[in-house]
């Protein structure tokens, strides 16, 4: 915290006084200078929106972040945060964050036409000069911009037509502040047109009083785009005054996608130890999320969040702990058994169609996961033959014979140990994953014979039976013959 001082003391340091464009442009171009990273965490966008920010910050423009949920348009807001001045001169007092150098509002100019260079200045840290809030239809303009304030008209025995009494809105207590609207086709038109003269002259009007305070803000909004979002719209003449438009997406790869759950997943150390992931769980994951980005029974317009596989990274490791927790053992590893556990972090964010809603949630989110492990399965093992020609010796032929004599039955609650030492026993599964998978680590290659396996059931040629505890595999001919 930086101790209070005077107005000629600050005038002596030798403090320029910068309006928070400027400011931002100065510290955007240091950090640019010195190489240091000035979007941390944004993966994906180095590329695209990232160079886009930075013209918009140069330019001076405030800034519509346009994009599907879950696509880091907060989190680009709150981290321009890091642009601002480290500590920021204010009239001591102000409810606006008036600058010594140009005070607007009637209590500093008649603090600083009395006192002088007497004036006490107070240090407002960079931390509280971040405004957000999420655009409802009930927001209105007495929340945005302010209005006057009764109780303060009696309790100081003033007048309405008295400036004194007026009470701030958000926007202009965000005064030299970066202020973020969310969700701004949410807001009402009628509120949105109270904007149009802070955006384009940088004042406010309040009630009937006449009102010049040049307000200086960073304005941020963020939005779906319209044609998704049935509540309402921007209207054009604000969209107009918005000098950049900045389309966000999703992240374009696998490995991308990666990054972004791993740093935001909250799993404890604790977990991380105790529990394994082998890379290519890691990726089934986002696989599962780009599955559903491409269905036919998710709605396209409204979006796959990059929260699906943040929230289904943590069911994972749940369901890994909770075997820990009833079995006792120290270590456990990711299972493809156990995404069946991310089902509920599925249905919860996506929004179906109407052939979707026909199908059900659970039934769309075990189709997205099929389809997840048949993209992974073909990039790494022979694609399976939808028919064999009778002599003719396919790479799963072996595999698919062991179970026309043998059955195999994976628990959830099994140890490491029991688990893996099942599958090992499979002698034609090994064969077929040292084959196609030989230089991945032992992590993977477990990972891979259950991918297989998962595989040959959803191409037909095994039978996969479930319960709570359970799956059983074992010859599809075999089970159809039993169910004649």
């Amino acid at each position: 915290m930086k101790n209070d001082t005077t107005f000629k003391e600050l005038k002596n340091s030798g403090y320029t006084d910068k309006t928070i464009s400027q400011e931002i442009h100065a510290n955007l171009i240091k950090k640019i200078k010195a190489k240091e990273p000035v979007f941390e965490g944004l993966w994906g966008y180095e590329d695209t929106v990232i160079p886009q920010l930075k013209k918009a910050i140069l330019a001076g423009h405030h800034i519509n972040l346009l994009g599907l949920r879950g696509q880091a348009k907060t989190r680009i807001a709150r981290s321009m945060i890091s642009l601002l001045d480290e500590y920021m001169p204010i009239v001591k007092g102000s409810e606006i964050n008036d600058s010594p150098f140009q005070p607007i509002s009637k209590y500093a100019r008649d603090l600083i036409a009395e006192l002088g260079d007497e004036t006490p200045i107070s240090w407002v840290h960079r931390s509280d000069r971040f405004f957000e809030k999420l655009a409802t239809p009930d927001v209105n303009v007495a929340d945005l911009i302010g209005d006057i304030d009764p109780i303060k008209a009696a309790t100081l025995k003033l007048p309405y037509s008295d400036e004194r009494v007026l009470h701030y809105g958000m926007i202009p207590r965000a005064n030299r502040s970066i202020f973020v609207l969310n969700e701004l086709p949410d807001l009402q038109a009628r509120i949105q047109v109270s904007l149009f003269n802070i955006l384009q002259e940088g004042d406010i009007q309040i009630r009937g009083f006449q009102l010049r305070m040049p307000l200086d803000i960073q304005f941020v909004f963020t939005a779906n785009p319209e044609d998704y979002t049935n509540r309402g719209s921007i209207v054009t003449p604000l969209k107009d005054r918005i000098g950049s438009q900045i389309f966000t997406h999703y992240p374009k790869s696998i490995a991308l996608a990666r990054q972004i759950t791993e740093q935001e997943a909250l799993i404890s150390e604790t977990d991380k130890a105790q529990i394994q992931i082998s890379g290519l769980a890691k990726d089934l994951l986002e696989e599962v999320a780009f599955a559903a980005r491409e269905s036919e029974y998710v709605d396209e317009k409204s979006g796959v969040s990059a929260r699906l596989t943040i929230s289904a990274m943590e069911n994972l490791f749940a369901a890994a702990k909770l075997r820990l927790i009833e079995t006792g053992a120290e270590k456990t590893s990711v299972r493809l058994l156990d995404f069946m556990s991310i089902i509920p972090s599925i249905t919860g964010k996506i929004e179906l169609v109407y052939e979707g809603e026909q199908e059900g949630a659970d039934y769309v989110a075990k189709i997205l996961i099929d389809k997840a492990v048949m993209n992974q399965f073909e990039s790494i093992f022979p694609r399976i033959s939808k028919l064999e020609k009778e002599g003719i010796k396919t790479p799963y032929t072996d595999l698919i014979q062991w179970f026309n004599k043998n059955q195999l039955e994976l628990n959830y609650g099994d140890t490491d140990e029991e688990f893996y030492a099942k599958l090992n026993k499979i002698t034609p599964l090994t064969t077929v994953v040292e084959e196609n998978a030989s230089e991945f680590s032992k992590e993977d290659k477990n990972f891979c014979k259950e991918l297989v396996l998962w595989a040959l059931t959803i191409s037909k040629k095994l039978d996969k039976s479930e319960n709570q505890a359970n799956f059983t595999f074992d010859s599809a001919d075999v089970r159809q013959l039993f169910r004649n």
